[in-house]
């Protein structure tokens, strides 16, 4: 694949343990010039992490609302057309006061509404406001992680109706606009990545039941998206792969 070099990388919601070993991974990379990292709390805090103080990382504050985002986007504008790799890393299955369903007795509006916000609305929003951003003569990659079972074929176990749905609606999503990317940004294309199960703070209360050679660690998983971005090719389709690469059944 074709690509100017070098080009720069942008990781949106960075500050999770996937965006992070995202942001560590392009960094090892000599043909990325820049990482712009967005989170919601800024630059981790975490100093044994070699790769923060590199001078090639910028990063960048936000509050996941438009506005907010929408400043993003003004502070990007010198990068416009440079991008070659964007990883929309937004996610959530539970929290302090919420819980995967495991019957449809449990679904609750309000965690429903705050699941849906964050998996399926914040990516849709980036997706829209970057389009000026992206748009150029050099292919771009968009990944925006997204889960198995988010496949409605692939349901067989029914339960965690929130978090499914909201998996579902972002691949719909991430369908029309690759509709809509293919002609009005020709040179992005747009990948709905299935990461594993991995060794983050997302997983670590359903762990004790994945064989431990299914448990990933963010770094693999980040090689990993790395070098499947590097093999994707600009063909205005809306690819829906796992961590190894395989076709997901929508």
């Amino acid at each position: 694949m074709s690509e100017i070099q070098p080009h720069n990388v942008l990781v949106l919601g960075a500050g999770g343990g996937l965006g992070q070993a995202m942001i560590a991974r392009f960094l090892t990379d000599p043909q990325v010039e820049h990482v712009i990292a967005v989170s919601r709390n800024g630059q981790t805090e975490d100093l044994s992490a070699p790769w923060i103080s590199n001078n090639r990382l910028i990063w960048i504050e936000s509050e996941y609302d438009e506005p907010s985002m929408l400043e993003v986007i003004e502070k990007l504008a010198p990068y416009a057309g440079s991008i070659g790799r964007v990883c929309i890393c937004h996610g959530i299955l539970h929290d302090d006061h919420f819980w995967p369903e495991k019957r449809f007795e449990d679904i609750q509006p309000d965690s429903m509404h705050e699941i849906f916000h964050a998996n399926t609305i914040i990516p849709a929003l980036w997706l829209k406001l970057l389009h000026k951003t992206l748009a150029g003569k050099a292919p771009c990659i968009v990944a925006v992680f997204s889960a198995r079972v988010g496949s409605i074929s692939d349901n067989r176990l029914g339960g965690w109706y929130s978090y499914r749905a909201s998996k579902a609606a972002l691949n719909s999503l991430l369908k029309s606009f690759s509709v809509e990317y293919a002609r009005r940004l020709k040179n992005v294309k747009l990948i709905a990545f299935h990461p594993g199960t991995v060794d983050t703070d997302l997983s670590k209360p359903f762990q004790a039941s994945v064989p431990k050679e299914k448990l990933f660690s963010s770094a693999f998983v980040a090689d990993q998206l790395a070098n499947i971005m590097a093999s994707a090719e600009v063909d205005g389709q809306l690819s829906y792969l796992d961590w190894d690469g395989k076709t997901i059944q929508f």
